[in-house]
């Protein structure tokens, strides 16, 4: 008869202690700081979302981009967060062209 040897792993890795172990609880994964500003957006984004559907954060870049050239950036805002929270790619490309124009503005003189 053959005698096999296992050694014994630490109490923490049996499988029985793995079992009986309580699980971690993690903290979700959308868990954000300004909770109350993010769900008047997700209301107003997600009330566009249902009037037009698909083509929503294209329509909300369209509006955002005629208020910033309406110089309404107030406005060119609200839409640009609505965007956000339909198509973040779409509304970082506006966001970052829009930075640049920004910029330069102030260097504009009138005439």
């Amino acid at each position: 008869m053959s005698i096999r040897f296992a050694a014994a792993g630490a109490g923490e890795c049996g499988a029985v202690a793995r079992v009986l172990r309580r699980p971690r609880l993690r903290a979700p994964a959308n868990d954000h700081d300004n909770q109350a500003e993010s769900d008047t957006m997700l209301h107003d984004a997600l009330q566009h979302f249902a009037r037009h559907g698909l083509g929503a954060a294209e329509r909300a870049r369209n509006i955002a981009l005629r208020a910033f050239f309406e110089g309404n950036r107030e406005q060119y805002r609200h839409w640009l967060g609505i965007c956000r929270k339909l198509d973040r790619q779409m509304a970082n490309r506006l966001a970052t062209a829009h930075r640049a124009v920004e910029e330069f503005e102030p260097l504009v003189l009138p005439e």
